[in-house]
């Protein structure tokens, strides 16, 4: 590799010491924003006429600072800021190639239409208890996720979204929620220990816990360090927090419980933390021992897509059947990470962006529409077309996308993961992937005919007359399925920022090269 031993060279001459441009303070400024605006939002929280009137215009100008930075990375390519003067390895690095940032992009415009929904989701007792606050420092940890330069401080930011999702997990503190939260809570903390302890051992393996010097340095140690134990045990903790099979339990015993403002961003971004954090690790920096473990990974996708599908199929709450979809989408993701070509990497993190924006859409939907029906069962349900053709069309068009049909953004990354299994000769997957979409198709198609189309139980509630949903609600909602549907009609630019993100992956060179400098310092 051409940058061979590059985290044992002086690079203090080629660093610059002054003050930089602005666009590159973006790759720390929405962290800083974000944990800025929830110190403010908890200061202010008996406030709670105030919260979401300061919480959203910050999340607007978070989302700005996150699409500066996709584009900043587009032009300039990845860019490194380094805290204080210790230099890399030893100093905290934020490293911003087109993964994080484009992850941090869609994350950021999945919050703020989390905190439009929140508005009126959201009651004056659930803001006083930290909604808006818990937000945004659940945020912070998951942008600081996508754009930390270090394992360790991954682990860091990991533990700050964490806390704070069990912030928001509880709120209202029902007793339904504190039984999903004690079962949320106890999987993501075993996770948490196991990422730790996998992290210690890779200390003391490498001598280092920058990203970029890992890298460098694991061709040198493959052949005397025991890396398949350590490249495992982050498998295990990555797929736990991921919900993938057979540590998937988790999620469809917790998700229902929170409000569905809550609900909505759990299902769009904590599990895409953690197949970031797989694609980062196992495809970044232990390729070969992702390689060796493929057929593994392979099999754990397979089961995931089908079982969480078949999950969903058998639901009567349509809220516990969207928890179900959220585990079968891991499936899709984690097959691409199986894959590991350039093919399955990039299906994987246009799909992963795809998911961010429906699954969050879909629980916004399906809040709608039990306001509208007055119930998540679907054997009470009925008539909410009736009420509402233009939610119920909105929902339709999310149901679509999320079974993976035209012209929606669910499509085109299942076609990119199907043909990146046949093109290895692994038929077995893409049947999985492509049975995964006919169940779903069944699934959403159940959802849409027991409580959408079928008429309301008697006529006093096809008459009854229901209050309309909230406007912010329902901006939220349309916002979200303009994005997928923009997406489905042209795919092109995601595609191609998909495909170049995963060339990031696979030759880490520009990533390596933004640490350590090599060229410049020769």
């Amino acid at each position: 590799m051409a940058v061979e031993g590059a985290g044992l060279k002086d690079f203090s001459a080629v660093y610059v010491l002054q003050p930089v441009a602005a666009a590159d303070w973006l790759v720390v400024a929405p962290v800083v924003w974000c944990i800025l605006m929830g110190a403010v939002l908890l200061m202010l929280r008996k406030r709670t006429d105030l919260q979401p009137l300061i919480a959203i215009p910050a999340l607007v100008v978070l989302t700005l600072m996150t699409l500066g930075l996709l584009a900043h990375v587009l032009t300039s390519g990845t860019v490194t800021m380094t805290m204080g003067r210790w230099l890399p390895p030893f100093g905290i690095s934020f490293t911003a190639d087109l993964l994080g940032a484009f992850f941090a992009a869609t994350s950021s415009l999945v919050a703020l239409a989390t905190g439009i929904y929140g508005r009126s989701d959201v009651d004056d007792s659930g803001r006083r208890y930290g909604f808006y606050p818990f937000l945004m420092l659940m945020m912070a940890g998951i942008i600081g996720a996508f754009l930390t330069g270090d394992i360790f401080n991954l682990y860091v930011w990991f533990e700050v979204l964490l806390i704070s999702s069990f912030g928001l997990l509880v709120l209202g503190s029902e007793r339904l929620q504190l039984d999903g939260g004690i079962k949320y809570a106890f999987l993501n903390l075993i996770a948490t220990t196991l990422f730790l302890v996998a992290t210690g051992y890779l200390y003391g393996l490498f001598g280092t816990l920058n990203m970029a010097d890992i890298a460098v340095k694991a061709s040198e140690l493959r052949g005397t360090a025991p890396l398949m134990t350590l490249v495992a045990l982050y498998l295990l903790a990555f797929a736990m927090k991921a919900a993938a099979f057979p540590v998937n339990f988790w999620l469809p015993a917790s998700y229902h419980t929170p409000r569905l403002a809550v609900g909505g961003i759990f299902a769009g971004l904590l599990t895409k933390v953690g197949v970031y954090a797989l694609l980062r690790i196992l495809g970044m920096l232990f390729p070969v021992e992702r390689e060796e473990l493929s057929f593994i990974i392979a099999v754990a996708a397979a089961l995931t897509m089908v079982l969480g599908v078949l999950g969903a199929m058998a639901q009567n709450d349509m809220r516990r059947a969207m928890g179900y979809l959220v585990i079968s989408g891991i499936g899709m993701m984690m097959a691409g990470l199986a894959l590991g070509s350039p093919a399955g990497f990039s299906g994987a993190i246009f799909y992963a962006a795809h998911s961010m924006v429906v699954m969050t859409a879909l629980y916004f939907a399906v809040g709608i529409g039990a306001q509208l029906g007055g119930d998540f069962r679907l054997s009470a349900s009925g008539g909410l077309y009736a009420r509402s053709a233009a939610i119920s069309g909105l929902t339709l068009m999310l149901f679509f996308s999320v079974a993976g049909l035209p012209p929606f953004s669910g499509f085109w990354p299942k076609v990119m993961l199907v043909k990146a299994s046949l093109d290895i000769g692994a038929w077995w997957l893409a049947a999985a992937m492509l049975l995964t979409g006919f169940l779903t198709t069944i699934t959403v198609a159940r959802i849409w005919v027991l409580a959408y189309w079928r008429p309301a139980k008697s006529e006093a509630e096809e008459t009854a007359t229901v209050a309309p949903p909230a406007v912010g609600a329902v901006v939220a909602l349309v916002g979200l399925v303009a994005l997928t549907t923009a997406a489905g009609v042209w795919p092109e630019p995601l595609v191609v920022l998909a495909q170049d993100a995963a060339r990031g992956l696979i030759d880490p060179s520009a990533y390596i090269l933004s640490v350590f400098p090599v060229e410049a310092a020769q």
